[in-house]
């Protein structure tokens, strides 16, 4: 595939342009990053590297890499690494949360958020969990409230909630706040220093293989017990190994699971790329793809989901070509009866109008 990038090719967008050059070269049309992200061939390579030095009996070291990834995304999310810890999964951090809850806490969430954020919560049955739609999330916070859960970015059509006015909420009423970033970061402008917990998977925007997950946490850890802690999450993991744990890390190190080391092997090269690039200017890149085929889908009588300021774009009642258009090569998702487009740093004008072209046939 051919990439056609907009705007002049000079300066930061030449650099922006040679990189993507450089680590991609999707074979189809590929506007499916909300389910899965590309690896870029520094990561594809790393990987390799791994695994051929394991089944040579020479590995590699990937503690190292678990470290190194931990600290790029501590700086895209703006806080230190001490408050990271690394995982596999975000329910697993949403369950953390939810058990450290009093009986009887309200929690308040977004109506069809994804399961991975809330589920935890409705398992603990002596809880109260309330939804509302997400545009009213901010003005639903009220005295007794004990946490607010939400994504960044909603994975069926792409809204952003609007975390400034929910933070304002949570510090008028005392309610700690939860955002789950997953559909987020990589893309959009996440200051984590701004709430209590912030969890993300990095298989989607921040281009990693799956298996890496990271939660941020409060300098005091924010109340949460390591319920699952193993010998990782020992101040001294190797001293750590047998019986129970003497003493746990001082930082959010005590929060990481078992790493699937292969996959921040890779991942930590993702993460580079993405500070390399910037977020700024691949949000910049994004958004603008976005608004193409908004535009586009206007002119064809299409009306998308409302979701200003995001590369996610719901287009209602088209959700059943999904599969012609995977036929013609186009990758896309359906979710919640609606077609699901998402741009990314990999992707072109020519992707947008190619995609155009076949909803216009």
């Amino acid at each position: 595939m051919d990439f056609d990038f907009p705007g002049p090719h000079s300066g930061p967008m030449e650099t922006f342009e040679s990189l993507v050059r450089a680590e991609f070269a999707p074979k189809n049309t590929y506007l499916n990053t909300a389910s899965l992200g590309l690896l870029p061939a520094r990561t594809v390579a790393a990987l390799r590297t791994a695994v051929e030095a394991a089944a040579t009996g020479q590995p590699t070291d990937m503690f190292a890499d678990v470290e190194a990834a931990r600290a790029s995304f501590a700086r895209l999310a703006r806080v230190p690494d001490h408050r990271v810890a690394a995982g596999a999964s975000v329910a697993v951090y949403s369950g953390v949360i939810a058990a450290s809850l009093p009986e009887g806490a309200e929690v308040l969430t977004a109506e069809g958020d994804f399961s991975s954020v809330v589920n935890p919560f409705h398992m603990r049955r002596d809880l109260k969990v309330r939804s509302v739609p997400l545009e009213q999330l901010a003005e639903a916070v009220r005295p007794g409230t004990a946490l607010v859960a939400v994504s960044a970015a909603q994975s069926a059509d792409g809204r952003v909630a609007d975390l400034p006015a929910l933070r304002a909420a949570a510090r008028e009423h005392g309610a700690r706040t939860y955002v789950d970033a997953s559909q987020a970061a990589g893309w959009l402008d996440l200051d984590a220093d701004a709430y209590d917990y912030v969890a993300a998977v990095a298989f989607k925007w921040l281009l990693c293989p799956r298996g890496v997950t990271f939660l941020v946490v409060p300098d005091d850890l924010g109340g949460l017990q390591p319920l699952f802690a193993g010998w990782v999450a020992g101040e001294r993991p190797w001293d750590s190994c047998y019986g129970p744990v003497g003493e746990l890390a001082g930082s959010a190190r005590r929060f990481d699971e078992s790493p699937a080391l292969f996959s921040y092997a890779g991942g930590r090269r993702s993460l580079e790329l993405v500070e390399e690039l910037g977020v700024a200017a691949v949000r910049a890149h994004d958004l603008a793809l976005a608004g193409r085929f908004r535009a586009g889908l206007r002119s064809l009588g299409h009306e998308p989901v409302a979701a200003p300021g995001s590369p996610i774009v719901s287009v209602p009642g088209l959700g059943d070509r999904q599969g012609e258009l995977s036929g013609a090569g186009i990758e896309l998702s359906a979710r919640a009866g609606n077609l699901r487009a998402a741009f990314h740093l990999y992707n072109t004008e020519t992707d947008v109008d190619r995609l155009l072209d076949v909803l216009a046939g």
